[in-house]
């Protein structure tokens, strides 16, 4: 059985997630939206989306916990309701819906894999986000032991969600935005099994961001330090498995 949905969190953005509601809508999938905590506006505009459409779910967190919070409310809700699969996709209009049904076949076709976004950038995408996003890519690198990972952080997704739902409760993930990387890795440790598709991602002018520079900054250094040891302490293991292989190939 494949039974898709998109699980959509919500932090202060009125402006954007009745029009991403409607584009992931016109692909066929039920909605699962998380309300973030957001404020009085964003929280009425969720409510009236939510009632008017019947497929169109609201998970309300009292207080903002962060977009990784978010995400893993939105999954658990989704594997309470009996979905199979939930496609994570941003509130803001960064991702490109048109890809949904690329995605949604890609996870049909592999139902136990992990189905992740490869961003292709334009000129919006600011610098320092750009280039910061490879000093990550070097530490995935490190944590894995791999070029598994090609992008760690694009939070456009479609999650095996028995899969999913046990690995976050096996593992204390953080809640903000340090949790898409960590996610994968340690996703990656107990699953290797990562696609990842090419996907246009839009910064818009206007758009709203809650990175939070210096915080979300550290939080991301620290859940790489954390992982990091956590490698170590499986090392020996995955270099016998990896020699193994290797011998076993050859």
């Amino acid at each position: 059985m494949f039974k898709p949905c998109a699980v959509i969190p919500v932090y202060n953005h009125p402006d954007t997630i009745s029009d991403t509601v409607a584009a992931v809508l016109a692909q066929g999938l039920d909605i699962i939206l998380v309300d973030d905590g957001s404020d009085t506006h964003c929280a009425e505009v969720l409510q009236q989306l939510s009632e008017q459409h019947n497929n169109t779910h609201l998970v309300t967190l009292p207080t903002n916990l962060g977009k990784g919070g978010a995400v893993k409310a939105g999954l658990i809700a989704a594997f309470n309701a009996s979905y199979t699969h939930a496609l994570q996709i941003d509130a803001d209009g960064q991702h490109n819906p048109q890809d949904i049904p690329v995605f949604l076949n890609a996870a049909r076709d592999k139902p136990d894999t992990l189905i992740s976004g490869l961003p292709r950038y334009d000129e919006s995408v600011p610098k320092v986000r750009f280039y910061a996003r490879y000093l990550t890519h070097v530490w995935i690198w490190i944590n894995t032991l791999s070029l598994d990972i090609k992008d760690s952080m694009c939070g456009f997704r479609v999650y095996p969600l028995a899969r999913a739902h046990a690995l976050i409760n096996r593992s204390h993930m953080g809640n903000r935005m340090d949790f898409d990387p960590e996610f994968m890795v340690r996703w990656h440790w107990a699953h290797p099994d990562i696609q990842h598709i090419e996907t246009q991602v839009d910064y818009p002018l206007d758009g709203v961001s809650h990175f939070r520079g210096l915080e979300d900054n550290w939080l991301i250094s620290k859940m790489h330090a954390k992982l990091f040891f956590g490698m170590l302490t499986q090392l020996p293991t995955r270099l016998f498995q990896r020699f193994r292989g290797e011998s076993s190939n050859g």
